[in-house]
């Protein structure tokens, strides 16, 4: 039986009464699930208002699958804000550049115009890997692992365009063959998601305009299958025996005392 691997970073913001926030039944909930799992599991989880955190193992490397589009994404939307590129930008789908696997311009005609924006919407919002591999064209996928450690994070890397091409210095580093399109650790995507969720990434609004389309992103996997009808930035990616998926929940309640709780969560499974 092949052995499956697990990271499972968590981040949650909860505004609760500080009984509620206790540590003491994490680990009995945690561990009993690590153990029964036939493969290795690795986790980061953070409240936003405490600063509190929990891990196990939170700085392994992991494959990040098609969640590395999301660095892909930032870099985009980065790019358009310093006036480097433009949404309106045109580019070209032609047979040469057409890859398998998840999104729908694979089975469009050659020749096909579309906009810079276009195409970044079609990687997020159906995982599309040839219009992911039209987007790195235009950014490379050196200028996205630049991009990530500007950031402050240095072990996320893209490797490669989806299939093959354009590797990035990282790629053709023979001990980073093994992660395919790339890399990341538990911690560091749970601080993606802290900055985007904070404002720091470019400014407040793109940070806010980058959350809202991962919001509309199609399919409902992992946490989403259950919590369907709570809005939900996600990006999901999945390979033979990986799933990986990091997600934003928005939920408004009260609690007993008529108080507003929101709740914010974040989490990534690869397998």
């Amino acid at each position: 039986m092949n052995k499956l691997f697990a990271a499972v970073p968590l981040l949650f913001l909860f505004t609760v009464s500080a009984a509620a926030q206790t540590q003491t039944t994490l680990d009995d909930q945690v561990k009993p699930l690590v153990a029964s799992f036939k493969g290795k599991v690795s986790l980061f989880a953070k409240n936003l208002d405490t600063g509190e955190t929990y891990g196990l193992n939170p700085d392994e490397r992991v494959r990040t699958a098609s969640t590395i589009k999301i660095a892909v994404m930032i870099e985009a939307f980065a790019r358009v804000a310093e006036g480097k590129a433009k949404w309106t930008d045109e580019v070209v789908l032609t047979k040469e550049k057409k890859v398998s696997g998840s999104g729908i311009l694979f089975e469009l005609s050659d020749g096909l115009k579309l906009t810079l924006r276009d195409a970044v919407t079609l990687m997020m919002l159906v995982s599309d890997n040839t219009a992911t591999n039209l987007v790195l064209d235009v950014l490379t996928t050196d200028a996205v692992n630049a991009r990530m450690e500007s950031l402050g994070f240095k072990q996320i890397k893209i490797m490669r365009k989806v299939g093959s091409g354009g590797e990035s210095a990282a790629g053709k580093d023979p001990e980073n063959k093994k992660y395919g399109l790339g890399m990341a650790t538990p911690r560091e995507m749970v601080l993606v998601l802290e900055k985007l969720e904070r404002g720091e990434i470019v400014s407040p609004a793109v940070s806010k305009e980058m959350i809202e389309l991962m919001k509309r992103e199609q399919d409902r996997n992992a946490i989403g299958r259950s919590l369907w009808n709570v809005p939900m930035a996600s990006k999901y990616g999945a390979l033979d025996r990986l799933r990986g998926h990091w997600d934003s929940l928005h939920e408004e309640r009260k609690d007993r005392d008529g108080d507003l709780v929101r709740r914010h969560a974040r989490d990534h499974v690869v397998g």
